[in-house]
């Protein structure tokens, strides 16, 4: 498996710049495909709601969604062609974003988006990025929008738990295991009957028939916070990415991230790839 087509979401925002960056890194990494994908947010009022609102309203929104489309399309264009990259490609969609930017996900191997930034009025609004993940199908390479990226998957801390979100998470993201230099996998009070006899042992023989270097570590202890852990842990170990299994549950008829997940996607300080 290799990724052969990247999404990256493309927007007026600050960070927007270091995300395609990261991208074009990965595409060339792969020799992949890159589609730049922006959504404006459009209102469509149906029947007696749009007279009310009247035609004239509407041309506006559509004036700005063109306007905003098109500034975006000359930011992802032009920094394509800084870079160099000639294998991309460009869409576009006036729609609700979460709802588009899935059906674009689904024929791309890795979708890279930018964390929910509450400080910039340009970013799209909050929850977007946890939505997406949750909904896409795909995994989800999130950038934060805090630190500068130098390098994203050559020192690598995976979160193991032997769920099936984690396992996705990790399969998906043998590419980029088997590219870095060092893996850590971390995993807190695992039981024998979830890991196997020796916990770790299977999950690191798996990742070495893939030809991954990984080093894994087990801790025990009580009351352990794993998304704060996370983070601590990826500060002492000096990573660059963090992969773990986005964890949902629902609530009101709505699917929202567990709380380990939830942690990462708004404090994380390094790209965070996740699958659900």
């Amino acid at each position: 498996m290799s990724y052969r087509t990247i999404l990256v979401q493309v927007d007026t925002s600050r960070r927007c710049p270091a995300r395609l960056e990261v991208a074009v890194g990965l595409a060339r990494r792969y020799e992949a495909h890159l589609i730049g994908l922006s959504v404006f947010s459009t209102f469509e009022p149906r029947g007696y709601v749009a007279v009310e609102i009247g035609a004239s309203v509407l041309e506006i929104q559509r004036r700005m969604a063109a306007e905003h489309l098109a500034h975006c399309e000359d930011i992802f264009k032009r920094a394509m062609a800084a870079a160099g990259m000639t294998n991309i490609e460009w869409r576009s969609a006036s729609a609700d974003p979460v709802g588009a930017t899935v059906l674009n996900a689904r024929y791309a191997d890795l979708l890279v988006l930018g964390q929910d930034d509450p400080s910039d009025p340009a970013a799209l609004d909050s929850g977007f990025a946890q939505q997406v993940v949750l909904a896409a199908g795909r995994p989800v390479l999130v950038v934060p929008y805090a630190v500068s990226i130098e390098s994203v998957g050559r020192r690598v801390l995976v979160a193991w738990n032997a769920s099936a979100e984690a396992t996705r998470a990790l399969t998906d993201a043998i590419p980029l295991l088997r590219d870095a230099d060092e893996v850590h996998l971390v995993s807190f009070n695992p039981k024998a009957m979830e890991h196997g006899d020796v916990p770790g042992a299977d999950i690191g023989l798996y990742l070495a028939r893939h030809r991954v270097r990984v080093s894994v570590k087990i801790d025990r202890a009580a009351g352990i916070d794993v998304g704060n852990e996370l983070l601590s842990r990826a500060a002492d170990l000096g990573v660059d990415l963090i992969v773990m299994g986005a964890y949902g549950h629902t609530r009101l008829r709505e699917m929202v991230l567990g709380g380990a997940t939830r942690t990462l996607l708004e404090s994380m300080t390094v790209p965070v790839f996740l699958s659900h």
